[in-house]
């Protein structure tokens, strides 16, 4: 790994702590000040740091740009996409990835079971927030104070015997969810219908998607499905790791020498 690479990336999180001066940078890796300075101008000329009037730096604008950047072409349907399409194939149940929007859980894709008999969804059709697991999902990774909020303005339908009966109920199930890092739905929108799900996370470890494996219990009974669960998360994990960008490098470079840390006595900031 590069050394020079290595601390310009440990400036960045340090700077988005707030302003620091030189000193203070140079403290914090453990370098002379005029590596650290080196390393600050190199950003500065890429607009990642900004040197303020008073002498200390911040963050510049131009990681912000490329952190929009990036989050807008980023889709987490086109990264999930193979990695369902492999799920399907493995195990020959329909396979869904939705998204929160507003008060909404909607199906964004989805792969079809090899079965005759298959469960009726479409890409874009809302799902039943209080059974669906995909919807527990996304909802148990909302703030207690919006799970709260979101859970006594819903409405909650009895679709089977087994559906959510009421707040109070719908609450202890996205605690649970939250807890264990799964969901299912073992009848409680179809008796017929079983579904269990894992989330997928983004950077910073937030749900930014949920995906699922689901069956008609003619097919596959409940406890069938459950026995697949290991292979559901391993799955969404894998999805997490490329949407992140914090996939290992299967080959990493060998590490290299580094002679920056030589002191730069010209240099008028350095004192």
């Amino acid at each position: 790994m590069s050394q020079s690479v290595e601390r310009a990336l440990r400036i960045l999180p340090a700077l988005a702590r707030g302003p620091a001066g030189l000193g203070e940078v140079a403290d914090g890796l453990g370098v002379h000040k005029s590596t650290a300075l080196r390393l600050l101008r190199t950003l500065q000329a890429h607009g990642l740091a900004y040197r303020q009037p008073d002498g200390r730096y911040r963050l510049g604008a131009g990681l912000f740009a490329l952190a929009a950047e990036a989050v807008e072409n980023l889709d987490v349907r086109d990264v999930a996409h193979p990695h369902l399409v492999e799920l399907n194939r493995e195990t020959g149940h329909t396979v869904h990835l939705a998204l929160h929007q507003d008060d909404e859980v909607v199906y964004v894709d989805k792969v079809d079971s090899r079965y005759p008999v298959r469960m009726y969804s479409r890409i874009g059709k809302p799902v039943p927030l209080t059974v669906a697991a995909v919807a527990k999902l996304l909802l148990a990774d909302l703030p207690e104070a919006d799970r709260r909020a979101l859970a006594g303005r819903i409405d909650y339908p009895r679709y089977t015997s087994r559906s959510t009966p009421d707040a109070e109920a719908f609450l202890r199930e996205l605690a649970l969810v939250r807890e264990q890092g799964w969901a299912a739905d073992l009848g409680g929108h179809e008796e017929a219908l079983n579904c269990v799900g894992a989330p997928v996370r983004g950077p910073g470890g937030r749900v930014v998607a949920a995906m699922s494996v689901s069956a008609p219990g003619v097919v596959i009974g409940a406890g069938e499905l459950l026995e697949l669960l290991p292979l559901v998360r391993r799955t969404a994990d894998i999805i997490s790791r490329e949407y992140s960008g914090t996939e290992a490098d299967p080959h990493p470079d060998p590490p290299a020498a580094d002679s920056e840390d030589a002191a730069d006595p010209e240099d008028e900031e350095l004192s």
